[in-house]
């Protein structure tokens, strides 16, 4: 059997399994309910076409307690297979279904611009709940806008800096775009064409547009502070607190941003408001952890991230880390940047529990179990300092299928490579307890939201065992039981010291010569009491034998 005939047998295989399923959904429409609706499906990306029309036709409300996985689950991977010739990859059935027949050329753009320009995003943004889609979407062009003109080397400083402190100002302006851009700006169409996105965002809610322009003019002014500290004192960190600012205004904002919206929309927790920390480590956990991974493509572009408080801890400069001379020192200052990000990692569960539906905890809950799978591969991992690392698409399709189901399921993940990173983890880092510590805490939390002991079991252990007794009366009972036992080995402990005394004293007195016989004797007759003053005489003559 030749490959191609190989590949064309799995294809076939694949093909009947994915028939097979769609046997097994129609016969179960009937039963399904909103407590029971099937969430993650993988088929082959050519029954897409197929199957849109009859998933479009199943698009209904759900939240996150209302979904689980029915089984059977194909699962048919992420990932392509070239030597058969033929393309695979995941998809699943969204909570929400974007309908571009329904909307304007202008939108349509904005979405063919989202395509582009993220990778990442498109995707879990184009699957929101529709309250959410437009907003969410404009809000990553904008901010995808402000941010080309930022890392575009060929602007100057004197045209950067204005432009960036107040792009939040070109949404109000009808037929806005940009063409400064060098040539080579991989994302310079978006501005060139940024009217559509100033159309489109005048009609999405006023509250909206104010969020947004909120966080666009904080994050415009962060961006424009950094390009002077760039062009005077180069792109570098110094301390453990400007790295955290920094993380903040590249993505803390965003989570912030992000946060208002689901609020306001009524899809998200009120609360989370009031935990301004809670926004902060979603973005900071992402960041963090890319600039972890990065480190080298960083470097090679003269770009330091990492903060000179952690990396001169090991390394006397920050080219050193990149000789391979100095590879155990590179590899504990790695750990000491894991160990930063992962005090961000209960916050960002903490988060999640507070989103109340499905989509929007797709989107929120994606980027935070591919950060923490992130850290665990870089994490003392040598390759970080030759080549930019990535996770498989084999687990990035796992990853995936877990974190858009429900909160436990994202916990699971969590532990999972939590748990990696601690095996991982070697007495010879000077972090070693620190990290074993930052992964305890990490499953001390989730133990604290789902405990592994079964409710049910320890009622029928406790059913089974009577009554409960308050603790106060149990501790009183263990005390007076404990007493009692210790009563009874003291007796225990005098009456055998006497019974090996008097032992002892009786065999010295039979060693000296002891009528053991004439007492045994007396006894035997009844004479207990005490003997008139001649009975010593009387028996001594009774048994007296004349041997003297």
């Amino acid at each position: 059997m030749t490959l191609s005939d190989a590949g064309a047998g799995r294809v076939e295989q694949l093909e009947n399994r994915a028939r097979m399923w769609q046997v097994w959904k129609v016969s179960q429409e009937p039963r399904l309910t909103s407590s029971r609706i099937p969430y993650s499906v993988s088929v082959i990306s050519w029954l897409h076409d197929r199957a849109s029309a009859d998933r479009a036709s199943q698009e209904r409300p759900r939240s996150i307690s209302s979904i689980s996985l029915p089984s059977p689950i194909i699962t048919l991977g992420l990932s392509k297979f070239s030597r058969w010739g033929s393309e695979m990859k995941t998809w699943h059935d969204p909570p929400h279904h974007r309908d571009p027949e329904k909307e304007p050329a202008s939108l349509k753009i904005c979405f063919d611009f989202l395509d582009l320009t993220s990778r990442s995003f498109s995707a879990v943004i184009q699957e929101l709940h529709s309250e959410l889609l437009v907003p969410v979407t404009l809000f990553y062009l904008i901010l995808r806008g402000m941010d080309t003109i930022e890392d575009d080397m060929t602007i100057s400083l004197e045209e950067k800096d204005p432009l960036l402190r107040e792009f939040y100002k070109v949404t109000k302006q009808d037929g806005w775009n940009y063409d400064g851009n060098g040539p080579n700006e991989k994302d310079r169409d978006l501005l060139v064409k940024f009217h559509f996105v100033v159309e489109e965002f005048k009609k999405i809610k006023p509250v909206y547009r104010g969020f947004i322009n909120d966080i666009t003019q904080k994050m415009g002014n962060g961006m424009a502070d950094y390009c002077h500290k760039a062009k005077y004192h180069g792109i570098s960190v110094e301390s453990v607190k400007d790295y955290d600012l920094y993380c903040h205004y590249v993505a803390g904002l965003v989570g912030s941003g992000l946060t208002l919206l689901f609020v306001e929309s009524g899809l998200a927790n009120p609360a989370l408001l009031d935990r301004p920390h809670l926004q902060e480590s979603m973005g900071l956990f992402l960041q963090k952890t890319n600039i972890i991974r990065d480190v080298k493509e960083d470097f090679d572009d003269n770009r330091r991230f990492w903060p000179k408080e952690i990396w001169s801890k090991h390394v006397s400069n920050f080219e050193d880390l990149f000789d391979p001379k100095n590879r155990e020192a590179a590899l504990n200052c790695s750990s000491d940047m894991v160990l930063n990000s992962l005090g961000h990692a209960d916050e960002c569960l903490f988060y999640l529990a507070g989103l109340k539906e499905q989509s929007v905890f797709n989107f929120a809950a994606i980027p935070q179990t591919m950060a923490i799978a992130t850290l665990e591969l870089v994490f003392r991992n040598p390759k970080i300092f030759e080549r930019n690392v990535k996770i498989t698409k084999g687990q990035a399709c796992q990853i995936m299928v877990d974190s858009t189901q429900n909160l436990r399921k994202v916990c699971d993940v969590f532990r999972r490579y939590a748990r990696a990173i601690h095996k991982k983890n070697t007495p010879r880092d000077p972090n070693f307890l620190k990290i074993s510590i930052a992964c305890g805490k990490i499953e001390q939390f989730m133990e604290s939201m789902f405990p592994s002991q079964d409710p049910k079991a320890i009622a029928a252990m406790q059913a089974a065992q009577g009554p409960v007794v308050p603790p106060e009366e149990a501790e009183q009972r263990a005390m007076a039981e404990e007493a009692k036992w210790d009563t009874i080995y003291l007796l225990a402990l005098v009456m055998g010291f006497l019974f090996v005394l008097s032992t002892i004293m009786i065999g010295i007195a039979w060693l000296f010569g002891a009528r053991f016989d004439i007492a045994i004797n007396e006894l035997k007759q009844g004479k207990l009491s005490r003997p008139p003053p001649d009975a010593a005489q009387a028996i001594a003559g009774k048994y007296d034998r004349g041997e003297l």
